[in-house]
């Protein structure tokens, strides 16, 4: 990850193969009085997307999110309601739809998930960007996102 000055000063390579982050985004849950232990993740969530959607002036990308647990799919059902990958309330229909596969209309977690890589904590963020920028270079392999231009 380098600064639009430094990527000048790179080799054209180097130049051909960047990819641009348009949106970092960093919230944290709304202060409710009724629960101080609990975070609000459905309104951090939705709150986050909203911000990088128009920060980075995109209605909605191809996605390949990753999932920190397999042991229930209800986090990644609920995250794709909170994402606004599909109307709200309708995770589960989304998911049956098929939409979520690498053919799919929404590719997640074609890498197979953070874990599949051991769920490195402190690496996680990287990891993402990693696996979104392998797609939008097209470097993919057999997981490869066809025409990805946005992650």
């Amino acid at each position: 990850m380098v600064s639009g000055s430094k990527l000048k000063t790179l080799s054209l390579e180097q130049q051909r193969r960047a990819v641009k982050i348009s949106a970092s985004i960093l919230t944290t849950d709304p202060w409710e009085e009724a629960c101080q232990i609990l975070p609000d993740v459905n309104t951090l969530t939705r709150n986050a997307v909203t911000q990088a959607y128009e920060q980075a002036g995109v209605g909605r990308p191809i996605w390949t999110w990753s999932s920190c647990t397999t042991a229930s799919p209800r986090p990644e059902l609920v995250h794709y309601d909170n994402l606004m990958l599909c109307e709200r309330g309708g995770a589960v229909d989304f998911f049956n739809s098929g939409a979520t596969w690498r053919d799919g209309s929404t590719p997640v977690n074609v890498s197979g998930g953070l874990e599949s890589k051991g769920h490195p904590i402190a690496a996680t963020g990287i990891a993402n960007v990693w696996e979104v920028s392998t797609h939008l270079r097209g470097e993919g392999g057999d997981r490869q996102i066809a025409g990805a231009k946005v992650g």
